[in-house]
């Protein structure tokens, strides 16, 4: 997992109006939570935050007004539904050693068994719970030969060492439908009927 370090200030200004001022500065605003601390508003260097959000739970060393310094992973992140920049993000604080609950992608690899079958994602991400600082950006499942009716459970998944699953293990993960028959065609239909006729 890596691990991005970001300078970050602490704000005083609330509301609408300073964070657009925050962003005009091409910065984000944030909060800081968790341990039973007070939340701590901040603002973030915009493109640096936008380039490492690009990986999924990552750690970030957050270094607030050169006095301290902070571990986090995002939490929630707000962005324009227009024009897709980041409005607003949420931070966890973590420490060293510490088990946090995340949710980490699911990858497929190889080929479903002939028969133009369906591969579903009934889970798009699984939850697990794993050491902050050694979250896994994802873990890759085989499919290979897998036919119609086959499914993929949570507890058949491969998780690296330290990482436990945070689903009952019998949770389906991936299945495979069966290919849907083409309906024929009203024209292929009506040939028929008249064929009968």
């Amino acid at each position: 997992m890596s691990e991005v370090k970001l300078t970050a200030s602490t704000r005083t200004e609330f509301g609408k109006g300073a964070a657009r001022r925050i962003r005009r500065d091409s910065k984000v605003p944030g909060v800081l939570y968790g341990h039973g601390s007070d939340p701590l508003h901040l603002t973030l260097p915009g493109h640096d935050l936008l380039l490492a959000l690009r990986t999924p739970n990552v750690l970030i060393s957050l270094d607030i007004d050169g006095k301290t310094s902070e571990l986090a992973i995002p939490k929630s992140v707000q962005r324009d539904p227009i024009k897709g920049f980041l409005e607003h993000v949420d931070l966890q604080l973590v420490q060293r050693g510490e088990k946090v609950n995340v949710e980490i992608f699911v990858h497929t690899e190889g080929e479903l068994a002939p028969g133009g079958n369906l591969l579903e994602h009934v889970l798009n991400a699984l939850p697990v719970e794993a050491e902050a600082t050694h979250i896994p950006e994802s873990v890759t499942v085989s499919v290979e030969g897998l036919a119609a009716g086959d499914s993929v459970l949570a507890k058949d998944i491969p998780l690296p060492s330290g990482t436990k699953l945070g689903v009952d293990g019998d949770t389906v993960v991936l299945q495979v439908l069966a290919a849907q028959a083409e309906e024929p065609s009203e024209e292929a239909a009506e040939g028929d009927e008249a064929a009968q006729a």
